[in-house]
């Protein structure tokens, strides 16, 4: 991880197909295109590997989670379930259409907790958001057995994910919806792009439309189009588009190369009296884009940390005290600090999450450490990572 460490020709020969044209949008210009419909390629080959009926790419991975949530008609007032650990994404999507982010503890997998979730559920619960977080899952068979208990929806963000499996179906698959972030720094990239998979008709149809300001897509002129509905623009370019045809004819060469570095310095690092790893469910595979590893306490967690990177061991990463990805650095969230006033559902539903108690995901954030697994280093530098690594960490805990 990431794609962009594969570049070459046959993204160039992609993009050259589309700067050819002259034609960077995905919809109309037909007679100017020389035959190339990158979107509508790169959809039925990635729905094709993801072992789905249908895809519908747009232009970013938060753009998935907001199109996704509004296909399945999630609003104003209605509650998403999410993990305290995530990217700032997962609750933007949700606040953007009026609904209400919901925060409820990780556990060991450091993915949301299932019982942490059938205690949050309310009468205005419409839908649990597992994240896939570095490269691995969510007990998703739990989860979907408190989504049919309680009829709701189970939409996967497995942005970070892409390539990992649960019980033989690939990770996205699983849910009623899945969404993929292709930005520059994930398994495969577009650049800036999303994807949305889903099995039903009705979510496609209302994602097909959603994304493009409400368009039913009928016939072969634009202009002639209604509007069922509103939406929004949320569309993924052709260039975009062209990129991610070319990274996907390369992900399970990427794949292969992430579990085999994952594995050395896993097995380096196993050896270390003390150093433990997150559990992966029963039945599940990673994508094995990051290693993630528990240290004994918090002190020393940050310790470790701090050495890896004064030692020059980069793409380690301290996600507890991180601005981005975990509850402690939201506090924008915490204390609704927006450019206007928000709708009020959600200021009237919304934990006070200054107040609430996540210890049981501190428990786990504090102790943990989860390294970048790079594809552009030869096995060579990776095993000299790993020593490097276990020097570090050894010497921080013994």
């Amino acid at each position: 991880m990431p794609g962009f460490e594969v570049f070459g020709d046959e993204e160039r020969k992609q993009v050259n197909d589309v700067l050819e044209s002259g034609v960077l949008m995905r919809y109309g210009f037909d007679g100017m295109r020389n035959g190339h419909w990158k979107a509508k390629e790169f959809e039925v080959a990635f729905a094709k590997r993801m072992e789905s009926n249908y895809c519908q790419l747009v232009s970013s991975g938060t753009s998935a989670l907001t199109v996704a949530l509004a296909s399945a008609g999630i609003g104003a007032g209605d509650e998403v379930i999410m993990p305290t650990f995530t990217f700032v994404a997962s609750f933007e999507s949700i606040i953007a259409l009026g609904a209400v982010p919901i925060l409820v503890d990780i556990d060991d997998t450091l993915t949301m907790s299932p019982s942490a979730v059938e205690a949050a559920i309310t009468p205005k619960t419409k839908c649990v958001m597992p994240v896939h977080m570095c490269g691995s899952m969510a007990d998703l068979d739990a989860l979907g057995a408190i989504c049919i208990k309680h009829d709701l929806i189970l939409l996967e963000d497995a942005c970070q994910a892409l390539g990992g499996t649960y019980k033989g179906k690939p990770l996205g698959s699983y849910g009623d919806l899945g969404c993929f972030s292709f930005d520059y720094v994930k398994t495969i990239t577009c650049g800036e792009g999303g994807g949305i998979i889903t099995n039903s008709e009705v979510f496609k149809i209302n994602a097909d439309q959603y994304q493009d300001h409400g368009h039913d897509h009928f016939g072969n002129d634009r202009g002639a189009e209604t509007h069922p509905t509103l939406g929004y623009n949320y569309r993924i370019s052709e260039l975009n588009a062209a990129v991610g045809i070319a990274q996907l004819g390369k992900l399970d060469a990427i794949l292969e190369i992430q579990k085999r570095n994952y594995t050395i310095v896993r097995n380096a690092l196993a050896t270390i009296e003390g150093v433990t790893f997150r559990t992966v469910p029963e039945g599940g595979e990673e994508n094995y884009s990051f290693l993630s590893f528990f240290l004994p306490s918090e002190a020393l967690t940050q310790k470790a940390h701090k050495a890896l990177g004064e030692a020059g061991v980069d793409g380690c990463f301290y996600w507890y005290t991180n601005n981005w990805h975990y509850i402690n650095g939201w506090n924008h969230l915490k204390n609704l600090d927006t450019l206007g006033p928000l709708p009020s559902e959600v200021k009237n539903q919304l934990q006070d999450l200054n107040a609430t108690d996540f210890s049981k995901s501190d428990a786990w954030m504090s102790r943990t450490i989860s390294s970048l697994v790079k594809i552009g280093l030869t096995e060579a530098q990776v095993k000299e990572r790993a020593a490097k690594m276990v020097s570090i960490v050894k010497n921080v805990i013994l």
